[in-house]
């Protein structure tokens, strides 16, 4: 009986029914109660007073204030620390290989406004969206740029943004979005980063009531930053690999929107070149031809790719020699190109015909 008045009170929190939320809540617990003291030397025991507690924390937080969100207590800053992991990346622009019409954009939307704000009397786009195909760039491009204007990287996903209850979401949206501005007016340039975007701002055939407060919440702080009399320096960068997966008014909210694809010809040399820097290459290898051979290939594979033959040469020097005295020998051509015999591509070649087509009908440089 009591999973049973819980179970229905999760249900109608999560559609937002409050009221109906309020009263199983209690029945859940009333009937814990009664457990515990028919028979308090119960192994259960301890399981029914952590529900309990559980159910007692919900209950409270929609009797005392419902759906208020509340960003001014002193828990804040604590609880922000759970919601979101802010570092400071390492990664510049000559890391990444080609990408220079995202580079170019990105810089007009952030690097120079953050340089020269008294050039941009109408503003400047405040949110920006990554998309394409999964390991081509698109996390690195945002860590770049935080890079570039020594900007408070605040990198979130949709797990760290839903807590347990739903009803929390929303504050700790609103929470990111309070520190990300106290950032910025300190004169700091703050970028919010948010991965896997489409499982926040997607569609769905159904939704809950939380569901639906956390992604009102996010348009009105998205809303907010486009105010041009507001001239701070906070911007929201989301990345995707299922662009089509977004609701209409998010595209909206992100003024830029920049495909990042599959690396061509000579960005596939480039990054062969950037992952075999610190490797002990054979000058017989010749890193047009792997280019060559990896057509289709994202970056992250042609890393895999670099890492594996280093770990093959590695390999092979511990089985020989037994001993980790010694170098490895050099990775030679032909111990590429066995690895990418074995190695496919993580990109499907049909998936590229949805990107094109989204990028045709939405992109916006």
């Amino acid at each position: 009986m009591a999973r049973k008045h819980a179970l229905e009170a999760i249900e109608y929190d999560r559609r937002g029914m409050y009221d109906y939320a309020i009263e199983k809540y209690r029945r859940a617990i009333d009937v814990l109660s009664k457990l515990i003291a028919l028979d308090p030397r119960s192994p259960f025991a301890a399981i029914y007073t952590a529900r309990m507690r559980e159910y007692k924390k919900r209950l409270g937080e929609l009797e005392g204030e419902m759906v208020k969100i509340d960003v001014s207590d002193s828990k804040v800053d604590a609880s922000l620390e759970e919601v979101i992991l802010k570092e400071r990346p390492r990664v510049h622009w000559e890391d990444i290989a080609d990408l220079e019409e995202a580079k170019i954009a990105i810089r007009e939307a952030i690097v120079y406004p953050v340089k020269r704000p008294d050039l941009f009397p109408l503003g400047w786009p405040r949110g920006i969206l990554l998309f394409g195909p999964p390991g081509c760039g698109k996390t690195l491009l945002a860590a770049a740029v935080a890079t570039e204007i020594d900007a408070v990287f605040f990198r979130v996903d949709a797990a760290s943004i839903m807590s347990k209850w739903l009803g929390e979401a929303e504050k700790n949206v609103a929470r990111l979005f309070r520190k990300g501005r106290e950032e910025a007016k300190k004169g700091k340039p703050a970028i919010i980063f948010i991965d896997e975007v489409d499982a926040l701002f997607g569609t769905h055939v159904s939704e809950v009531g939380g569901e639906v407060r956390v992604r009102n919440q996010f348009l009105t702080e998205m809303d907010g930053l486009q105010d041009k009399n507001e001239r701070i320096h906070l911007y929201v960068i989301g990345a995707t690999n299922k662009p089509w997966r977004l609701d209409n008014a998010f595209i909206r909210r992100f003024q830029k929107r920049i495909y990042i694809p599959l690396p061509d010809f000579e960005a596939r040399v480039d990054i062969f070149r950037i992952y075999t820097r610190n490797l002990n290459i054979d000058p017989d290898v010749s890193l047009e031809e792997l280019a060559r051979l990896t057509e289709g290939y994202a970056a992250s594979d042609i890393r895999d790719i670099c890492q594996a033959a280093q770990n093959k040469v590695v390999r092979e020097y511990f089985e020989l020699s037994g001993s980790s005295m010694g170098k490895p020998r050099p990775i030679k051509m032909e111990d590429f190109i066995d690895i990418i015999k074995k190695r496919r591509p993580s990109v499907n070649p049909r998936m590229l015909e949805y990107y094109e087509r989204w990028a045709e009908e939405f992109k916006a440089l």
